[in-house]
């Protein structure tokens, strides 16, 4: 009596403008079955903008000061934003740079896309370096509340180890980029 694991079932118990709730009934891979609460979204792009030439010595990259209700305060974050219906995740980055930041890039260049917490949403994030930036007018919406903040980015690497940084997306954003930064 072995079936595939996945889902039997699901009811949507809320609908919202960023996110929706399903109670999913699945079967696990041993056999037994539950109810999980699930939170799905529609994914997100986030970009870690390089002000200066990567392979410079300290790049600078940009960092947005925003206010979050959920962390009661201002949060150092990359860029970031959901993707809109049938957005490709580049598109998104590009987007969210310009409408957040002002910024457009030359290049967009992927890092990884990773999960943000598998065990309740399906939620992923699109990961990108921007660079070749040039200034332009912010499009923001009216609860991004924020400042932009310039930063070397070995200052930003020593506020993610400090706990200044507490923004997961841009926690990884910032390493993996330090790390994209060699090997240019």
């Amino acid at each position: 009596m072995s079936s595939e694991p996945g889902r039997i079932s699901s009811k949507r118990v809320y609908g919202g403008k960023v996110i929706s709730v399903d109670i999913d009934t699945v079967q696990f891979p041993n056999g037994t079955i539950g109810d999980l609460e699930m939170v799905r979204h529609p994914g997100a792009s986030a970009v870690v903008p390089f002000l200066d030439l990567p392979s410079s010595p300290n790049p600078r990259v940009l960092l947005i000061r925003q206010y979050r209700y959920a962390a009661d305060g201002y949060v150092y974050e990359i860029p970031a934003g959901r993707l809109d219906a049938g957005e490709a995740p580049q598109d998104c980055a590009m987007r969210e740079l310009r409408e957040e930041t002002g910024y457009s890039a030359r290049d967009l260049i992927p890092i990884t896309t990773f999960y943000t917490t598998p065990g309740f949403t399906d939620e992923r994030i699109h990961l990108f370096a921007a660079t070749g930036l040039s200034a332009g007018e912010a499009e923001r919406e009216p609860d991004e509340i924020l400042d932009l903040v310039p930063i070397p980015l070995s200052k930003a690497i020593a506020m993610v180890h400090s706990g200044e940084i507490l923004d997961g997306k841009s926690m990884i954003g910032l390493l993996l980029a330090s790390q994209f930064a060699h090997r240019e």
